[in-house]
């Protein structure tokens, strides 16, 4: 960029970098609207971008290999980045604030999802039908309607959740009818009466951290350690 854009970009092309120079790509608030759409993309690098006022910030859209780091993602309506049947893509490094969702994964695998500031959202990160996917070293605080981080269905298994900050969110961590791995995370003052709500699920819960917070087990969550 070479100023503030007040429009979408539609990327139609693989291998390449958009490097927003610290301008904004600013949307007219409008539901439907996308900051930068990625579909079918492969090997794109989204950098340094400021991204709101769109309903989604980012979208990927059967797009893998990708990267979004160090981009200002915030108040785009309903999702910031949002990764949608998609695979192997890196979010790192980003600033994420949003009116409903941080970060949404449908149907997506093996993304990773690192190093990034994800706050004030109404669920932070959200994953529905989703595998295989790294969530580690984020600072996930004060997201207030789902919590820090959401497993929405019994479709997402083997995720990794690890090294983590989860600080006064409704909830920390709820795992709904899912097999995942928790691990070394740092659990703290969650609005809720647990950090952990484990639902009918089969998990491995290790090394966590909880300060006035708790872990609370479901009658039907029949494997955890």
């Amino acid at each position: 960029f070479t100023d503030d854009i007040y429009d979408s970009i539609v990327v139609q092309r693989n291998n390449i970098v958009i490097n927003g120079n610290g301008y904004t790509l600013q949307g007219p608030g409008t539901g439907g609207s996308k900051g930068i759409d990625l579909f079918g993309r492969t090997n794109v690098t989204v950098h340094n971008t400021q991204i709101k006022n769109f309903d989604y910030g980012i979208q990927l859209y059967y797009s893998s290999n990708n990267s979004i780091s160090g981009n200002n993602i915030n108040f785009n309506m309903e999702i910031n980045i949002f990764l949608n049947y998609s695979s192997s893509n890196s979010i790192s490094g980003n600033n994420i604030t949003s009116y409903v969702h941080g970060i949404l994964l449908y149907s997506s695998s093996n993304n990773s999802i690192s190093g990034n500031n994800i706050t004030n959202n109404g669920y932070g990160i959200r994953l529905y039908s989703s595998s295989n996917n790294s969530i580690s070293e984020n600072n996930i605080a004060n997201n207030h309607a789902g919590g820090g981080i959401w497993f929405e269905d019994s479709s997402s298994y083997y995720n990794s959740i690890s090294g983590n900050n989860i600080t006064k969110n409704s909830y920390g961590i709820t795992l709904g009818g899912s097999c995942n791995n928790i691990s070394g995370n740092n659990i703290t003052a969650n609005g809720s009466w647990y950090g952990i709500y484990l639902g009918p699920s089969f998990n491995s819960i290790s090394g966590n951290t909880f300060t006035n917070d708790g872990l609370y087990v479901d009658l039907y969550s029949d494997y955890y350690y």
